[in-house]
């Protein structure tokens, strides 16, 4: 029962680890893609 209970407490660590790796990863993504709208638009003559 104690190796289940720290299994369980070891694969809840990882998946949330891995959430946070995944969302952190997701903004740094969209701030690039915003960073590189702006770019565009400032390039477009008026």
């Amino acid at each position: 029962m104690r190796k289940l209970l720290l299994l369980a407490a070891l694969a809840t660590s990882v998946f949330v680890a891995g959430c946070n790796t995944v969302a952190g990863a997701g903004k740094d993504v969209s701030a690039a893609g915003h960073a590189v709208t702006d770019t565009a638009h400032d390039a477009t003559p008026r």
